[in-house]
C-alpha cells in the first residue's frame, strides 16, 4: 500500500485529490497539510511514501518544506510537486531540493494514481517539454563549482554517456538501444551514476548534468 501525505492550502483541492486516490486499492492518503509548516511535521510523524506537495501556500511554500524534509535523509517520503504553466522556476528549485518530479494541476484525474505510482517507485516524473523549457530557461549559463565538477572525474566513460542521456530524457530502454547496452546493465550504469554524485534519483542528475556543463541548452 501507497501511503500518500497531501499538501495544499486549500481544502477543495485536498478533498479533489483523496477522492481520487482513495478510490485506488494500492493507495492510501494517511494525512493533509494546509501549509510548509504542517506538511514538515505531519511528514515526520506520518512517514508517507509520497507527498503530494502544492508549491504555493502561507507561512512555508512547499520548496522550503521539501528542502526541510529531504536534506540530510531527515524523511524517506518522495516528493511530488504540484505545479502550473507559469511557475518554472519555483519547479526548478524544487527539483535541486530533491523533489523527485512534478504533476501539473491541469493534468486529468486520471493521471494522478499513475503518477503517484511512478514515484512510490522510485521514478522520476519529468514531462519532457516542460522539463526542457525550465532547463533551458534557468541553467542557461552553468556555473559549476568546484566540488561537483571533481565529481564527474570519478565516472567512467561510459557512465558520462549514460548520465548525458538520462539529461536528454531517455529512457533505461532508450539508452540500452542507443548504446547497445542490455537494459540491465543500463540500470547498472545508472546506479553507479547516482552513487558516485551522490545523487538521489534522475531528477537530481539532470539538474546536476546542466548545471556542470555535460549537456548544454538546446542539445
Amino acid at each position: 500500500m501507497i501511503r500518500v501525505l497531501l499538501v495544499d492550502d486549500q481544502a477543495l483541492v485536498r478533498g479533489g485529490f483523496r477522492s481520487i486516490l482513495d478510490g485506488q486499492d494500492d493507495i492510501e492518503v494517511v494525512g493533509e497539510a494546509a501549509d510548509g509548516h504542517e506538511a514538515v511535521d505531519r511528514a515526520l510523524a506520518l512517514r508517507p511514501d509520497v507527498i503530494l506537495m502544492d508549491i504555493r501556500m502561507p507561512r512555508m511554500d512547499g520548496i522550503e518544506a521539501a528542502r526541510r524534509l529531504l536534506s540530510g535523509g531527515r524523511c524517506p517520503a518522495r516528493v511530488l510537486i504540484l505545479t502550473t504553466f507559469d511557475e518554472d522556476e519555483y519547479v526548478y528549485q524544487a527539483l535541486r531540493a530533491g523533489a523527485s518530479g512534478f504533476l501539473l494541476k491541469s493534468a486529468p484525474p486520471r493521471e494522478l494514481a499513475g503518477a503517484v505510482r511512478t514515484v512510490a517507485a522510485g521514478e522520476a516524473l519529468l514531462a519532457p517539454e516542460i522539463t526542457r523549457r525550465m532547463i533551458e530557461e534557468y541553467v542557461r549559463r552553468p556555473r559549476p563549482d568546484a566540488g561537483r565538477r571533481a565529481g564527474l572525474e570519478t565516472l567512467t566513460r561510459r557512465e558520462l554517456e549514460v548520465l548525458g542521456l538520462i539529461a536528454r530524457g531517455r529512457s533505461n530502454a532508450e539508452i540500452a538501444g542507443e548504446l547497445y547496452l542490455s537494459e540491465p546493465t543500463v540500470k547498472t550504469h545508472v546506479t553507479r551514476v547516482l552513487m558516485k554524485l551522490g545523487l538521489r534519483d534522475r531528477v537530481q542528475a539532470v539538474v546536476f548534468a546542466y548545471e556542470n556543463g555535460l549537456v548544454q541548452p538546446g542539445q
